[in-house]
């Protein structure tokens, strides 16, 4: 059974507030930790390990992961879109994967900035709950390789 596809609308994906006990509705936005800056503070904690190899700063372990959304918490403000196209993903028992596009436009340290992140998350499913173990984003930068078209895809 292939997951649905997570919403990707701003406010659903701002929040993660889909996620559920099956991976039909796995969360592109986790609940374990906010991967956006106009995503919510104060959500569960998931289990180590949890990395994250961030655009702006990596993290390794709970500790560190706190430290680092209290650092971005403290950067941006005044998030006014965040949406998301997803790329790729899958579900294999426990674990999935998402791919996406992050598109954001918010203030950071007072500016305002508009930018795209290549996203990748892997999720573990715990307590019937969808979390992220690991995340990687880094900055699409202009001339990078975007994903292809419904058009351009081979047949399946």
């Amino acid at each position: 059974m292939r997951p649905r596809l997570p919403p990707t609308n701003s406010r659903e994906a701002s929040t993660g507030s889909w996620g559920g006990d099956s991976p039909t509705s796995l969360p592109a936005r986790p609940r374990s930790h906010a991967s956006s800056p106009c995503s919510r503070a104060g959500e569960q904690r998931s289990r180590e390990p949890v990395s994250v190899l961030g655009a702006w700063r990596n993290a390794t372990g709970q500790e560190e992961i706190d430290e680092l959304f209290a650092y971005l918490a403290a950067s941006f403000s005044d998030c006014t879109s965040s949406t998301m196209d997803l790329v790729a993903f899958d579900v294999v028992g426990d674990m999935a994967y998402t791919a996406a596009l992050e598109h954001t436009s918010v203030s950071v340290d007072g500016r305002p900035r508009t930018y795209t992140l290549r996203a990748t998350q892997v999720y573990r499913r715990e307590d019937g709950q969808w979390r992220v173990a690991h995340r990687h984003g880094d900055t699409l930068i202009d001339g990078d390789a975007q994903p292809p078209s419904d058009e351009s895809r081979p047949p399946s």
